[in-house]
């Protein structure tokens, strides 16, 4: 297995790279330091992929996949792990990562990333995937922590220690996303400070900020993972936190709907540099 590490993007800042953009960012070539794409949208290698390794040669690249189904009962898709090593070998990406979730029953892709009961039954099961994926793709998986809007009443290992073990028994990263422990605190009542200073610090590879959403459900304010706007300063605050405990890793700024112009975009970017020279 080859391990390409933050080491590899070093302290620095980059840009979710979604279709819009995908004709912009050579003809202007903003100072970002990495892109990553959803690597399930590059995978029929056409059009799109040509114009990602065009870019590729400007900037480093980082898969973030969102269909292997990690947390799943069923064994990973060998078809879908097959094309995605083709990806990863025709990229050569800085950074492959996926979810801490499932979206695959009987055969039957579902469109959303499904939470998991954290058991030992669970890890057992998140730790075969992790380690097949591996084996399949060549690479250090970095696992991203799952945003949540319920508990399991059987979930009896707390999430930063399912994570914590998952990297012991497999040899994995994490990929922490900062709003998604934003988002969990609030709607299940976690602390998000003592989450991440639970994270094991030398497995956090990759930073994710995004924005989220609140909507009142059943008479409760729930926020919702949607990425769909601008990082909140709660989520600027505890990311500043992120920092000081484990340095200035690696940072992507997320945006999946309501896609802002890239010099949004770029805002950010230059926010999130602004703290990791504070937190060097």
């Amino acid at each position: 297995m080859l391990d390409i590490s933050a080491s590899s993007v070093g302290t620095r800042v980059g840009v979710g790279l979604r279709g819009p953009y995908l004709s912009e960012l050579p003809q202007r070539r903003p100072a970002l330091d990495f892109v990553e794409v959803h690597a399930e949208n590059y995978m029929d290698f056409g059009p799109a992929f040509d114009r990602l390794v065009a870019i590729r040669h400007d900037y480093p690249v980082s898969l973030h996949g969102v269909g292997l189904s990690l947390g799943g009962a069923e064994r990973l898709n060998e078809t879908h792990l097959a094309r995605f090593r083709e990806l990863i070998d025709r990229v050569d990406p800085v950074l492959v990562s996926e979810h801490l979730a499932w979206s695959i029953v009987n055969g039957t892709y579902l469109n959303d990333l499904l939470p998991l009961p954290y058991t030992e039954e669970a890890l057992g099961l998140v730790a075969r995937n992790v380690a097949r994926a591996q084996d399949a793709l060549g690479r250090r998986l970095l696992v991203e922590n799952p945003s949540r809007y319920l508990s399991f009443v059987d979930s009896p290992i707390p999430e930063a220690e399912f994570l914590a073990e998952l990297v012991t028994r497999t040899g994995c990263a994490i990929l922490c996303d900062v709003n998604n422990i934003f988002v969990c605190a609030h709607n299940v009542g976690e602390d998000a400070e003592d989450y991440l200073e639970k994270l094991p610090r030398a497995a956090i590879h990759e930073i994710h900020l995004a924005g989220h959403s609140a909507q009142v459900i059943d008479g409760r304010a729930v926020l919702i993972d949607d990425h769909g706007s601008a990082v909140c300063d709660g989520v600027w605050r505890l990311y500043e936190q992120a920092l000081r405990i484990f340095g200035p890793v690696p940072t992507l700024i997320e945006r999946d709907r309501n896609l802002p112009s890239l010099d949004d975009l770029l805002v950010e970017a230059d926010r999130a540099r602004a703290s990791h020279a504070l937190a060097a």
